[in-house]
C-alpha cells in the first residue's frame, strides 16, 4: 500500500515544484508592476502580491493546500448543497391551513408483550453467560 501520497516532491530544500511555480508567478507579477507603475504604487501592489503569493504557496487550511481550499470554497459558494424551498403563501392561505383539522393517526395493531421482569432478565443473562449450559428454572423451555 503506497504511503505519504499527500507529500509533494521537493526540488529546492523544503520548496516543492508547486510552491516554486507559484513563487515564480508572483515574482513575474512584481517585475511587471515595477515596469508599469510608479514607485509608490509598485511598493503597495508589490507587498500585496508578496503576501498573497506566500499564503497561496505555503498556507494550509485543515491539512489542505490553500489553492485547493480556495477552489472548494468557490465551488461551494457557486452551488451550495443545501436546497431551500421558499414557498410564497399569503396570510389567508396560512390561516386556512391552520384551521384544517389534523389527519387522524393510524392505530398501531402491533401485538403487545408482557414486560420482562428483573428475575427473568437475570435468568436470561445467566443462560447467555454460561453458553447455554444453565437451562433456566423451568428446565429449558424458554
Amino acid at each position: 500500500m503506497p504511503q505519504f501520497l499527500d507529500i509533494e516532491d521537493k526540488i529546492f530544500g523544503p520548496i516543492s515544484v508547486r510552491q516554486f511555480i507559484e513563487m515564480l508567478i508572483g515574482g513575474m507579477l512584481i517585475v511587471l508592476f515595477y515596469r508599469v507603475f510608479d514607485f509608490l504604487t509598485f511598493i503597495i501592489t508589490g507587498l500585496l502580491v508578496v503576501m498573497i503569493t506566500v499564503v497561496v504557496a505555503f498556507g494550509k487550511i485543515q491539512g489542505q493546500v490553500f489553492h485547493y481550499f480556495l477552489l472548494n470554497f468557490v465551488q461551494t459558494m457557486k452551488s451550495p448543497k443545501l436546497k431551500i424551498w421558499r414557498s410564497r403563501l399569503t396570510t389567508a392561505e396560512i390561516k386556512e391551513v391552520m384551521k384544517a383539522p389534523a389527519p387522524a393517526r393510524p392505530v398501531s395493531r402491533a401485538p403487545s408483550r408482557a414486560p420482562v421482569t428483573t428475575s427473568r432478565l437475570s435468568e436470561l443473562s445467566l443462560i447467555v453467560d454460561t453458553g447455554g449450559v444453565y437451562r433456566g428454572e423451568d428446565g429449558g423451555t424458554s
